[in-house]
């Protein structure tokens, strides 16, 4: 950003809040990952991969944008399942403008019915993004974009990729063209909230869900019980541990002769290693604390009840 734009004050610079929202899978975080051009939010194909609201701050020569990834919408089955709702809420409740992700079925599936109904009662713009338009045949697109078109009054509708990247550069400059003018919120050089003692632990849950059953990774969550730097080297000491409801859980994420708990690391520490460019020591353990999910205590400590979140 030049120095003649930050004396005027950001006079021709657009700036808002954007939330991401969808139903699991809708590609939400891949979405904002490729936005950023960096990976700040985990993708797994199962569901809950998000769990908390996650913002990424996009500044460029159009403005800044300041994105809110959060969890799928679902119907809630646990204390964990509500403070997931109420984040999805609390996001679009304070934001310039909403982006919905669909997946493109055809018809649009029930679910996707029930949320565009309550979005359209939303005052906040809302554009809807289709996404995975490199899994449709030829010429089956337009149709796909017509029928969503005729579901509800949204600002714009875009279709994209966000796995390999086409048409997220349009739908960019679209976000853009629905927000404000106004200063920046953030710093340029800021690029997300999370730290990287929460990004640590987040890579290893995502590792985890990669190579555990698909039953298991629903009832783990993973905690950064130390993270420092060696005095005078470039090596990165962490403890961590994998917390699961149960004790055949917990068997099962250590694997025979730990050979489980040592995929996981091993995968872990290497995408670890790359975001805090220096050598990782990782050691890990697996805890069992049964119903974690639906005890406020557990889940407070664990960082999915900030203290705002009261009612839980």
């Amino acid at each position: 950003m030049s120095e003649e734009e930050l004396s005027a004050g950001y006079s021709n610079l657009k700036s808002g809040f954007v939330a991401i929202i969808g139903r699991p899978n809708a590609g939400k975080s891949t979405l904002l990952n490729k936005i950023m051009g960096q990976k700040l939010a985990i993708t797994s194909n199962k569901a809950q991969t998000t769990r908390k609201r996650i913002r990424a701050v996009l500044t460029a020569d159009k403005g800044q944008i300041v994105f809110t990834d959060t969890p799928g919408i679902h119907k809630a089955a646990s204390k964990l399942g509500q403070y997931m709702s109420q984040t999805v809420k609390n996001a679009v409740s304070d934001v310039d403008l909403i982006l919905y992700l669909v997946e493109p079925h055809v018809p649009i599936r029930r679910e996707d019915q029930d949320i565009i109904k309550t979005l359209s009662k939303e005052s906040i713009p809302v554009i809807l993004g289709i996404n995975k338009i490199d899994m449709l045949k030829k010429g089956e697109l337009m149709n796909v974009i017509s029928i969503y078109e005729k579901a509800a009054p949204f600002a714009e509708v875009y279709p994209f990729s966000a796995r390999s990247g086409q048409g997220v550069e349009k739908l960019i400059c679209a976000l853009y063209d629905h927000l404000p003018y106004g200063p920046f919120y953030y710093d340029p050089e800021e690029y997300t909230d999370q730290t990287e003692r929460m990004l640590a632990a987040e890579i290893i849950r995502e590792k985890s869900l990669h190579a555990l059953r698909d039953e298991i990774p629903h009832g783990i969550a993973v905690v950064i019980e130390s993270m420092k730097m060696r005095p005078d080297k470039n090596i990165c000491d962490i403890d961590a541990s994998i917390i699961c409801e149960r004790d055949s859980h917990k068997g099962i994420i250590i694997g025979k002769g730990g050979s489980m708990l040592k995929k996981i690391g091993t995968n872990a520490r290497f995408e670890i290693e790359k975001m805090l460019d220096c050598q990782v020591n990782l050691q890990m353990r697996v805890k069992v604390r049964k119903d974690w999910k639906d005890n406020p205590g557990l889940l407070r400590s664990l960082g999915y009840i900030e203290e705002e979140d009261n009612d839980y």
